[in-house]
């Protein structure tokens, strides 16, 4: 599959697809992209930056969700004119998937919405590809159906991102057999960051671990995927929800050393 000028699948460079979880304002999205873009550069790894408008699925209603549609695609799009970068972000609604396939080049449907068929007919019809997160709840080859249904409405690629299944109360636990089962039938994402959640486990958002995002991103690219996701904020203690899953830019740098050196241990066709 495609995104923008980057093609996404076995056989190409790994690709990482990465910003913030939640928009903030403006000035702070266009600084993680040109972080995220500065360390893509510097390993030379094609790009996607990774930015939501609004977090629909959030634990409280006090939680912070985002500008919202109008405001965050102007700012997609700032980001899109500024650093030149292909640009992937959430739709949780038919009606907005047009709107916002306007400004972005992939479509992304979160993990709990991977099931809802209007939603994935809606983002296949324009003509965008999709990245379709597994649910946590979905079997690896579950998704087989997922991606037939996504193709049969008429999506030029779809990309399949694994981000955990749940495991008992408030934990996730990845399987890396699933990797392989999904590449089989389509190009596979792994999700280092949402993948250390524990859904629910907070008061506002839900908890994670950060300190296996590295361990599991090594993992995932040893066995073999076509991108890595992976969620970044300059503070994350600070960050207005799931901080305790991302990582600084600094260490996405880190982690992207690591996983190039793994990347070149395995076979080529991986």
């Amino acid at each position: 599959m495609r995104v923008g000028e980057i093609t996404i699948g076995r056989g190409e460079p790994l690709v990482l697809i990465s910003g913030l979880n939640v928009i903030e304002t403006l000035d702070a999205t266009l600084e993680c992209a040109e972080a995220v873009q500065g360390v893509a550069d510097r390993h030379g790894l094609p790009v996607v930056f990774k930015a939501s408008f609004d977090k629909a699925n959030r634990s409280s209603q006090r939680s912070y969700r985002g500008p919202g549609l109008d405001e965050g695609l102007r700012i997609l799009a700032r980001v899109k004119r500024d650093t030149g970068l292909p640009v992937v972000t959430d739709v949780h609604e038919p009606g907005q998937a047009k709107i916002v396939a306007e400004v972005v080049d992939c479509l992304q449907i979160p993990a709990f919405l991977c099931r809802q068929t209007d939603l994935i007919a809606a983002c296949a019809a324009t003509g965008r590809p999709l990245n379709i997160k597994k649910g946590q709840f979905m079997s690896p080859l579950d998704m087989q159906r997922v991606a037939d249904k996504a193709q049969s409405f008429g999506a030029p690629g779809v990309l399949l991102t694994e981000r955990g299944t749940t495991f008992g109360y408030n934990d996730l636990v990845v399987d890396m057999r699933g990797l392989t089962q999904m590449r089989e039938f389509a190009p596979v994402c792994f999700d280092a960051t949402h993948a250390v959640q524990h859904p629910g486990a907070g008061e506002l958002a839900s908890q994670g671990d950060r300190r296996f995002v590295a361990p599991l991103a090594r993992a995932a690219v040893a066995v073999g995927i076509d991108a890595l996701f992976v969620e970044v904020h300059p503070d994350p203690g600070r960050a207005p929800c799931d901080g305790l899953c991302q990582i600084r830019p600094d260490e996405l740098d880190r982690l992207i050393t690591e996983v190039c050196a793994v990347r070149a241990a395995v076979p080529s066709e991986s």
